[in-house]
């Protein structure tokens, strides 16, 4: 029970902080640039605040992450500091609650920050935001989990135990080939007695790959604005690197893990129906 009371204690003050910040939206800059009709660049008045912080949520599909990333720009003109702290803020709520959607703010952080400022983000965050949800696990839900997946738990207790000679290359298969989605690893860590070392590196250079692509994705989408522009030959050199960098990692995980790694193909089949949620 006690556990309980403080995971929620703990979720209610989160949400509390990340709701007053998006409350207190900052004034944004005095006019939004916009073409005129006889083709020269204008100026609209400044836009109301309140509806502005209404736009201020989650995004869950890419038109949504669109308006977001374009309300974001426009306040990061002037506000740099809220704009990142709001964003590091609902990124780590996101991952510390395991709550699926992070993938739509990879996108954002390539869309808002650009490419590398982008990518350091999304590793970053990714990497703190796990293991929050590490310790989080560890100091309330280690009963909840355990009865709410007896099975995933077990097999992945089984697993950790056959590949504890050579466990951190095993977990970033885990990251590359998800057995098990990351959420669930997440919060399953602590209880297979997963050292916090091994997870923090793990998470942070097995998402690498994964991250690197939504990151990119979200610079690709502001920068086009028509399917011309995605179809150009610049636009698919870049998607065929994307694709190249994405994959050297994966196939040289796959490779170590066919010669060293204890895997059985039951185990790989029968968990991977479960996607990998972010």
């Amino acid at each position: 029970m006690r556990s309980l009371v403080g995971l929620v204690s703990v979720i209610a003050v989160a949400s509390l902080y990340l709701y007053s910040l998006s409350l207190y939206l900052p004034a944004g800059p005095r006019s939004r640039p916009r073409p005129s009709d006889s083709g020269h660049v204008g100026s609209e008045p400044p836009p109301d605040i309140s509806d502005e912080a209404r736009r201020l949520k989650f995004p869950s599909d890419l038109e949504e992450l669109r308006e977001l990333a374009e309300l974001l720009q426009f306040y990061k003109r002037e506000h740099t500091g809220y704009v990142l702290l709001l964003f590091c803020s609902a990124y780590l709520y996101k991952q510390s609650f395991a709550i699926p959607g992070s993938s739509f703010l990879n996108i954002l952080a390539g869309a808002i920050f650009g490419p590398f400022q982008g990518l350091l983000l999304a590793c970053v965050l990714t990497t703190v935001g796990s293991t929050m949800c590490f310790l989080l696990s560890q100091a309330f839900g280690k009963n909840f989990i355990i009865n709410l997946f007896p099975d995933k738990v077990y097999t992945l207790q089984r697993k950790v135990e056959e590949n504890k000679d050579c466990l951190f290359f095993f977990l970033l298969f885990l990251r590359f080939f998800p057995m098990t989605p990351n959420w669930f690893l997440n919060m399953s860590a602590p209880i297979v007695n997963i050292p916090i070392t091994f997870f923090f590196c793990s998470v942070f250079i097995g998402l690498l790959p994964y991250n690197f692509i939504c990151v990119q994705t979200g610079v690709l989408l502001s920068e086009v604005s028509s399917l011309d522009d995605l179809f150009s030959w610049k636009r698919l050199l870049q998607l065929l690197a994307i694709a190249c960098v994405a994959l050297v990692p994966g196939a040289l995980i796959r490779h170590f893990s066919q010669t060293r790694l204890k895997l059985e193909a039951q185990c790989q089949n029968g968990l991977s129906a479960d996607k990998k949620a972010q």
